[in-house]
């Protein structure tokens, strides 16, 4: 689960089995009662019909929280990070990391660095269309070393430059107003 509409379906679909929730975050449920196997299978049906999956085997249960920590480290925080995001992961999930890398590659067919890259472009498209924050401050909320890696990679990833991708946004502001 990676939005709030996902945790309001979630609880709402406990709710209609009957079960008392005590938390409902990102990715994970804890109920009070014990779950049974026709209850699961309804809950496993009804998440389906909204387009979401009930993880019950640990891997993919450690691959999703792997997911949530990158997502809510890149997207959610503006906090200076003082460790590497390996560090970082190892000790949010308590696995060593290259375990956790390993594991990720495996399943998921890329990278934690490349997962982390998508994100980290992805927040960066997203500051640069809704916020008046300059490359620099970008590059300093997203830990990058420079602007000028900043600018290479999201170059890499999307094919475009920072400023250019800046301008589409002004092209289509102008476009609207000229309607």
């Amino acid at each position: 689960m990676v939005c709030i509409r996902c945790k309001m379906v979630v609880s709402q679909e406990l709710k209609k089995l009957g079960l008392h929730l005590v938390v409902v975050n990102l990715g994970e449920v804890e109920i009070l009662e014990n779950i049974s196997s026709a209850q699961r299978e309804k809950f496993k049906a009804s998440l389906y019909r909204f387009g979401l999956e009930l993880m019950d085997d640990k891997k993919s249960i450690l691959i999703e929280k792997i997911k949530k920590v990158i997502i809510e480290l890149v997207h959610y925080t503006n906090e200076s990070l003082k460790v590497n995001f390996s560090d970082h992961l190892s000790e949010k999930l308590n696995y060593d990391y290259t375990y956790l890398a390993n594991l990720f590659s495996q399943v998921e067919g890329m990278t934690i660095e490349h997962f982390i890259i998508i994100h980290k472009i992805e927040r960066v498209k997203e500051l640069l269309v809704y916020e008046e924050l300059s490359l620099k401050e970008i590059a300093f909320r997203l830990h990058y070393s420079s602007v000028a890696h900043l600018a290479n990679q999201f170059k890499k990833v999307t094919g475009l430059t920072t400023s250019h991708f800046k301008n589409l946004k002004e092209y289509r502001r102008k476009g609207l107003e000229n309607m």
